[in-house]
């Protein structure tokens, strides 16, 4: 019988177990062994049964055996001790804390006291299922990485009643989604609530004046609190109370409620956040994709609430706000008809001060090859960002490519995206083993300083080999275990699954591939040539075997079809022991796959990967990249760290591309990749693989880390941004309003009208300098807002300037002597510093101190 209403009844424990609820509710207990293990030693058997949720395991101990652990001194000391670690974890200082006295020493300005963290998908763990991939991936390896350092980040994001979906598969091998109801109350997290005990809330406004309510619940990540929206309030008709309902589904209205509520509830969220704990307010904001991009339009409305106009409010939000773009293709970005941004944020969007007119300017295509009629969630990210990065050196070349449009009449080398690339957080994805070996021979610092991995050559190669094959079995049982269980839910019986028993050898070469199944990742190229990858999977001195996970979009049909491909080849009878998908690939599957993996498989359509950071968690395993110069990999491969698959960039024909890529995917596998594993020495270990091993460490170790990364955040993005918005006081806000607003209005007038070059033989050589004069009509504007500058550098056989170098030009006076003409003159020298084709043009640029780059505005004027 169905009961007739449900809640949820709290354990309630025993005083001197107390510390157990924070261990629990914090989320370093997902990272940090000692309290996992703890947890764990309550009982074994009830810890996997709860699939590792402490809260759950809590829940399932009767009062009366609370009673008992509580009576257990031993246990009761080793809780203490736990609670005791965490809070000095929580207070201690850290690297940040380090940096801001080191800032306030040099009398600089100083770090910033809060930084605001929005995402759509936060993968925290698996017990906290809100998040499909690696964007969501790379958003919590930021939040631990952040907590590890100090760094006083705020997350912002959605809680999914749904999470994303649970895959499956049917008999004949097509994906199945299903989507549990997750109730939060039973979830480690909490409900904000107000001083008198009622939940706190936030109101949104969608078409038509029409509210939607949410709560704000709190998940704790080491010392980052994360903030996630739920719309599921009493409030809500049914269509609002679905908004949260599930991670990317839903209509294109129902995707842009949900955008509405992350940006605009988002910030609300914040101060809410403020007002309840005393936190500061966020003195930068960083969105990461476009998802949350319309947080920039309420700090807009909330700065003209104070009387600023709309221009001005413009300004003080970029210059505290950093977007960081993760797709490498146009079909990634959210995009919405220009029509339903009209209903949402017309007269009733209860955002005062926005026009609606100036909101679809800020989202609008307008550029050459733009679409006029949609808004776009990126090219707003962009707009409303003074400070943008891709995630991989190669993405950010990519990003300036795409987004080109945005600043016409520049090299997509001067378009103002830089890059940082992501990175990984290794007491999340390193086996403990691993870790706990590394330390035994090098020390404690392989914990905390990125540099120790350099000296992996302390560690024993029969250790190290001896982990690794421990690693492996490990996956084997699991794998094994995984595809029991999916054959089962396939409608298989257990009569007929004795062959179960015998897949996968833990003395075998394994190859892992696993990540989300889009069509340019290619997950099916292996299988380009069926019968080699049968004879590389059953070679009988030299057998390579395959572990296969990935998730499709569900309203993804290709990708559904990738899926059951693979799934139809691993079923053969042939090679089932050798290869095998297992389903519902997630952080908990994830932990054991890259561990036990020997070598890590991507193949993506290069250059559609951004930056793929699973390579990077079998790396800190001591697994070996097998992958397309692609992201992240086409930046830290060096020819002993793995492999490059060869690309067939430039073959347009894609059939033919796939079957040149797999060629030598299937070649490296058996002719480097394979013979270097299984060639021993008299003691039976690989040593040329073990010294690939070593290298990978000692090469990527230091690199491959999301401390690394959020290091590299503070430095180059937060630091600028919140001495940026600092800096845009109103009344600066006011100056570089009126000042974009009259150089926009005198720019078409502005034209480089003759330049003069001087200084030169008629046989230059390096050395040489040369004089450049150029007059330049500045049409009202003064010689203080423009910048003249000589670009120069080798030129090509059709006259364009590559590989260029820019140099000032200085002020001379005005043209004849009279200002009033609006006719300038610029001159400077410059040395040829290099042989071969030369050229040089002149150009013209507005200036201001206000503006970070020289491309900010996207208005130049060449000669």
């Amino acid at each position: 019988m169905r009961a007739i209403r449900r809640f949820t009844v709290r354990t309630v424990l025993p005083e001197p177990l107390a510390p157990l609820a924070e261990l629990a509710s914090n989320l370093r207990w997902s990272w940090h062994q000692p309290t996992l293990e703890l947890f764990a030693s309550l009982s074994p058997a009830r810890w996997e049964a709860a699939r590792r949720d402490p809260v759950a395991m809590l829940g399932s101990f009767s009062p009366e055996e609370l009673q008992a652990l509580a009576a257990d001194e031993e246990f009761v000391a080793r809780v203490r001790e736990a609670s005791d670690v965490l809070h000095t974890y929580l207070t201690e200082p850290r690297w940040y804390q380090t940096l801001a006295q080191e800032l306030a020493a040099e009398n600089r300005e100083p770090a910033p006291r809060s930084i605001a963290y929005f995402s759509p998908e936060f993968g925290i763990t698996a017990v906290l299922p809100q998040y499909s991939g690696g964007l969501g991936i790379l958003a919590g390896d930021h939040l631990k990485s952040a907590s590890d350092l100090g760094v006083p980040i705020v997350g912002v994001g959605l809680l999914y009643q749904r999470g994303y979906f649970e895959q499956s598969l049917t008999r004949d091998g097509w994906q199945h989604e299903d989507y549990p109801v997750l109730d939060p109350h039973e979830l480690p997290i909490s409900l904000l609530r107000e001083p008198d005990g009622s939940p706190a809330e936030v109101t949104v406004t969608l078409a038509g004046g029409r509210p939607l309510v949410a709560h704000v619940w709190k998940a704790q990540v080491g010392r980052v609190p994360l903030l996630l929206l739920d719309s599921d309030h009493e409030a809500n008709d049914e269509a609002a109370r679905a908004v949260t309902d599930r991670l990317y589904g839903g209509t294109p209205e129902h995707r842009l409620h949900q955008e509405i509520l992350l940006g605009v509830g988002g910030v609300r969220a914040l101060r809410l956040w403020s007002r309840l704990s005393g936190a500061p307010a966020p003195e930068v904001y960083h969105t990461n994709e476009g998802h949350a991009g319309f947080l920039g339009l309420e700090r807009i409305s909330e700065l003209v609430g104070t009387g600023l106009s709309f221009d001005e409010a413009l300004e003080s939000v970029r210059s505290a706000t950093v977007f960081t773009t993760h797709t490498p293709v146009p079909a990634g970005i959210d995009r919405f008809a220009r029509e339903l941004i009209m209903s949402h944020f017309g007269p009733e969007a209860g955002l005062p001060g926005l026009d609606v007119e100036r909101v679809l300017a800020i989202g609008a295509e307008s550029y050459e090859g733009g679409d006029p009629s949609v808004f776009n969630m990126a090219v707003m990210g962009l707009r409303l960002a003074q400070r943008a990065n891709g995630v991989s050196q190669l993405h950010g070349v990519v990003s300036r490519e795409m987004f080109d449009g945005l600043w016409p009449g520049f090299d997509p080398p001067e378009v103002p995206i830089t890059s940082i690339t992501n990175g990984v957080h290794a007491p999340t994805w390193v086996d403990h083993r691993m870790i706990e070996l590394a330390e035994k021979h090098i020390g404690p610092q392989i914990r905390t300083e990125a540099r120790a991995w350099e000296e992996i050559a302390k560690v024993p190669d029969a250790q190290l080999w001896a982990t690794r094959r421990d690693l492996r079995a490990d996956l084997v049982t699991e794998a094994r275990q995984r595809v029991r269980a999916s054959w089962l839910k396939r409608g298989a019986s257990n009569a007929e699954l004795h062959w179960i028993d015998g897949i996968l050898d833990p003395d075998v070469l394994t190859v892992g591939f696993a990540r989300r199944v889009p069509t340019y990742k290619r997950l099916t190229l292996m299988l380009r040539d069926p019968e080699r990858l049968k004879r590389l999977l059953l070679h009988p001195e030299r057998p390579v075997q395959l572990v296969i996970a990935g998730k499709s979009h569900p309203a993804d049909e290709t990708g559904k079809r990738l899926i059951q491909q693979m799934v139809r080849f691993a079923d053969e009878a042939e090679v089932r022991h050798r290869i095998v998908f297992l389903p519902n690939y997630d952080i908990a599957m994830a932990q054991s796959l890259y561990p036990g993996c020997d070598v890590w498989l991507n193949n993506p359509l290069r250059p559609f990967e951004a930056c793929g950071t699973s390579g990077m968690k079998s790396a800190l395993n001591g697994g070996l990249n097998l992958s397309v110069l692609d992201g992240w990999w086409d930046e830290w491969f060096d020819g002993e760290n793995g492999w490059a698959i060869p690309t067939a960039d430039g073959v347009e024909d894609p059939n033919y591309r796939d079957d040149l890529e797999a060629a030598g995917l299937y070649d490296l596998l058996e002719n480097e990749v394979a013979p270097r594993f299984y060639d021993r020495d008299a003691e039976g270990l690989p040593q040329r693989w073990l010294s690939m091993v070593r290298h990978t460490f000692s090469s990527l170790g230091p690199k491959v880390l999301a401390s690394r990364m959020v290091a590299d955040y503070v430095r180059q993005l937060y630091l600028p941004a919140a001495n940026a918005g600092r800096a845009t006081t109103p009344e600066r806000a006011r100056d570089l309003a009126a000042f974009k607003s009259r150089v926009r209005a005198s720019w078409p007038g502005v034209r480089v009208e003759h330049v003069d070059s001087s200084g030169l033989s008629d046989s230059p050589q390096v050395g040489d300098e040369m004089s450049v004069r150029a007059v330049i009509s500045l049409d009202g504007l003064t010689a203080d807002d423009v910048e003249v500058q000589v670009v120069h550098g080798r030129v090509s056989p059709e006259d364009r300037i590559t590989d260029f170098v820019v140099q000032d030009l200085l002020y001379s006076g005005p043209a004849d002597n009279d200002p009033a003409d609006g006719r300038h003159v610029f001159e400077g020298r410059l040395k040829l510093r290099r042989t071969g084709p030369f050229g040089y043009t002149v150009r013209v640029l507005p200036k201001h101190e206000g503006l970070v780059a020289p491309a900010e505005l996207g208005l130049v004027t060449n000669a």
